[in-house]
């Protein structure tokens, strides 16, 4: 009897720990950012996943560049409680995205990292890896907070149309005036400088195309590569038809190059969950009126429509014409003429109803009142939401009714966030949805749409060191501000069902600058 108690009790023993395991998903961020980690671990909660992440102090932050070996070490010692692995292969190379734009790491350590993920796949056979990463951005120009080599900030502009003009060449659409132009620029950039930024760009570019082969290898189950801020024209534009072509052969079940960054982390988090349940969520697509599908955004390099199609492939989804069959109906509201202003930039950014918008909301409101799961990807705008949406959502009490929305940085960061968590929000309750909009309409329409222009004016009056992009010893004054007029926007704009509500609101700026702000609260009833 005692033996027979003794295996009944292994038995339960290993099986709840199997049973942990099968939810327990080894994550490595590209850095500490909200919207790389917390938000991204919030989503995978709402499913009962435990997300493991590596301790704080190895992660990339503003200050800290991060720690690779550390990481890779942790990776090694978490592999066995986990039934799936989400890292970033720029964490694991240079430790954190920014860390990858200004390191000075030589070639043969980068591929020895490069390397270890093939080590660390043939000691864990079974654990599926799916990895995320970028090639380098190409900024149109340099400023004071520019996270590139400080030369950019002098010939940041003048690098961005040097490489433009070298992508339309290698692509034989440079005129004559092209050519003349393109010998001038590469005049009037130092060549020290133009060795360095290229050489940088060489060690990153060598190194993803070794994922490539890793991935051909099975090493990878999936391998996202992601073209941080670029444009039609741009060096990073250049690389990524490179890299695409290096692996066509692979299909898009297990590898793409796309436009973004700061989304592949819930990508790919998306896609490991849906695969251990399972299931291929079905998503319909509803652009506005206008240029649709072909709108190309800033800070991308190529069409919205290409950008969509690929992040639903990514996050283990597939694209269906019909609304009714669809888990997520995904509905983009792009400007009829294809525009995309800043959000922060008010005199755009109004709260009067446009035409589009009205034409946009027509087939919304009806899908919501069928009862269909619609998500609102809000990408009129770069870096926040479009008021004159949010206002009349407000009005036509659809704020709780859609099941997701994302308008926050780069058209790709919104859309490709929101399709990564909208097509796990049918196996959430309605206040884990809840919970998930207030976050994204704090962070979209309250900070970045509104608030910010408040917090970067008030900066200029506040006595003391610092910048908006670097606040020192400005920082804890606005962050009272801060706070203050979170709250008092949340208590005017949100309009939660009578069965809940907001407590305990806290904000904070994590990187001690205005650009991003990270909003913590609870949902009572």
């Amino acid at each position: 009897m005692r033996r027979i108690f003794f295996l009944l009790a292994t038995l339960i023993v290993l099986t709840a720990s199997a049973s942990a395991q099968d939810k327990t998903i080894l994550y490595v961020p590209i850095d500490n950012r909200p919207c790389n980690l917390y938000q991204v671990v919030q989503v995978a909660q709402k499913l009962g996943y435990e997300i493991l992440t590596p301790p704080a102090d190895l992660i990339g932050s503003k200050t800290f560049k991060g720690d690779p070996d550390e990481l890779f070490l942790w990776l090694d010692d978490n592999a066995p409680k986990a039934q799936a692995a989400v890292v970033s292969t720029d964490a694991l190379l240079y430790g954190s995205l920014v860390a990858s734009r200004t390191h000075d790491l030589d070639a043969q350590t980068i591929l020895e990292r490069a390397e270890r993920f093939k080590t660390f796949h043939e000691l864990y056979p079974s654990l599926p890896i799916y990895a995320f990463g970028t090639i380098m951005r190409t900024p149109r120009s340099g400023s004071a907070s520019s996270a590139e080599p400080d030369y950019y900030k002098t010939y940041g502009a003048t690098i961005f149309n040097y490489t433009v003009l070298l992508d339309k060449q290698e692509m034989n659409k440079l005129s004559g005036g092209d050519k003349r132009k393109l010998n001038r620029l590469e005049a009037d950039i130092p060549k020290e400088y133009l060795d360095d930024w290229f050489m940088r760009r060489a060690k990153n570019s060598d190194a993803n195309e070794r994922f490539i082969e890793l991935t051909r290898a099975g090493v990878f189950d999936y391998f996202l590569l992601g073209c941080d801020d670029s444009a039609m024209y741009s060096q990073t534009h250049r690389e990524s038809r490179h890299l695409t072509e290096l692996g066509a052969d692979l299909g898009k079940t297990a590898f793409q190059v796309t436009s973004g960054a700061d989304e592949l982390g819930m990508l790919m988090i998306a896609r490991a969950i849906n695969y251990s349940m399972n299931a291929t969520p079905f998503v319909s697509v509803l652009y506005n009126a206008g240029t649709g599908a072909d709108t190309f955004p800033a800070y991308c390099n190529e069409p919205i429509g290409v950008s969509v199609d690929a992040a639903i492939v990514a996050a283990g989804g597939l694209q269906i014409p019909s609304h009714e069959r669809a888990d997520l109906i995904l509905a983009v509201n792009t400007r009829e003429d294809g525009k995309t202003f800043e959000a922060a930039v008010a005199k755009k950014n109004k709260l009067k109803l446009r035409g589009d918008l009205k034409d946009f909301l027509k087939p919304v409101k009806k899908l919501v009142a069928a009862g269909r799961p619609v998500a609102i990807a809000d990408i009129s705008f770069a870096n926040g939401a479009d008021n004159a949406l949010m206002n009349q959502i407000k009005r036509d009490d659809l704020q709780f009714k859609i099941r997701a929305y994302g308008g926050w940085n780069t058209a790709t960061n919104s859309s490709g966030f929101l399709i990564g968590a909208g097509v796990l929000t049918p196996y959430m309750t309605d206040k884990d949805v809840a919970e998930l909009l207030i976050t994204r309409y704090l962070d979209e329409w309250a900070y970045q749409a509104n608030v910010r222009n408040e917090i970067v004016g008030a900066s200029y009056g506040i006595a003391g060191e610092g910048t908006p992009m670097d606040l020192k010893e400005k920082l804890p004054p606005l962050e009272k501000l801060l706070n203050e007029r979170m709250s008092a926007f949340a208590a005017e704009n949100l309009r939660l069902p009578k069965k809940w509500r907001l407590e305990d609101l806290q904000f904070r700026l994590p990187w001690q600058r205005t650009f991003e702000c990270e909003s913590r609260f609870k949902l009572v009833g």
